[in-house]
């Protein structure tokens, strides 16, 4: 089994600053591309940053400059530090992977659970 924990989310001004983390656990054998989505209410989900096992990354147009991926590889684990926060950042984030789990040769997807953020006076 492999899971996706993320954290780091809550409530926050316009102008603050987030800094949610993404642990991946369980039977890993490696971990390839990891991402940030977001989803608002009643939008679709959209991809917010993206890094490969290489360090590579790719951003959203309306966040680059404000937010930061980045990965630990030893830790199984993914970034993502959010700055200058605007209301309209406001929607549920989830974490994703391509984990090749023990015992298999292909790569599947996994996702989080989600966790909040909310940016609001």
């Amino acid at each position: 089994q492999v899971h996706l924990v993320e954290s780091g989310g809550g409530l926050v001004q316009p102008g603050g600053s987030l800094r949610l983390s993404c642990a991946a656990s369980g039977s890993i054998f490696s971990v390839n591309g990891m991402g940030w989505y977001r989803q608002a209410p009643g939008k679709q989900r959209e991809l917010v940053a993206t890094i490969t096992s290489g360090g590579s990354t790719n951003y959203l147009d309306s966040v680059k400059g404000r937010f930061t991926i980045s990965r630990d590889n030893a830790k199984n684990t993914v970034y993502l530090q959010m700055n200058s926060l605007k209301p309209e950042d406001t929607a549920v984030y989830y974490c994703n992977a391509g984990i090749i789990p023990y015992g298999s040769i292909w790569s599947r997807v996994y996702w989080g659970q989600g966790t909040q953020v909310t940016v609001s006076s």
